[in-house]
């Protein structure tokens, strides 16, 4: 798998809320944040956006997805499901919560699940 060079990473991006993020999940060697890693640290014009049909689809009915990008409005949740991703919009937060699902930032998820088990990447 690619690795990132985390100095190189600091020349090149200027936020420091993101680069706070990649340093926090390099500090543990699991593939699944090595994975999330290596997604975050895209330019942002080529950084994943999914919508809630695609989470609708893929995602198991009590289970926990995890986006490295934005979550985006666009279609409907069935499920009840958590959702973790670096960025919601206002309405993917508003129909998350109206099907009894939650919605999370990856720093949150991991401090919850540090092993991250039984999370189901999607881009």
């Amino acid at each position: 798998m690619k690795t990132v060079n985390l100095k190189r990473l600091k020349s090149r991006k200027e936020n420091l809320v993101l680069l706070s993020l990649i340093e926090t999940l390099a500090k543990d060697d699991k593939p699944v944040w090595k994975k999330v890693i290596l997604e975050l640290s895209r330019p942002r014009r080529s950084r994943v956006e999914v919508n809630l049909s695609k989470l609708d689809e893929y995602g198991n009915d009590g289970g926990t997805v995890l986006v490295p990008g934005k979550v985006l409005g666009s279609g409907s949740l069935s499920k009840k499901m958590t959702i973790a991703a670096y960025s919601f919009s206002g309405t993917a937060k508003k129909l998350i919560a109206d099907a009894g699902g939650k919605a999370l930032s990856i720093e949150s998820l991991y401090k919850a699940n540090p092993t991250g088990r039984d999370v189901l990447i999607l881009k």
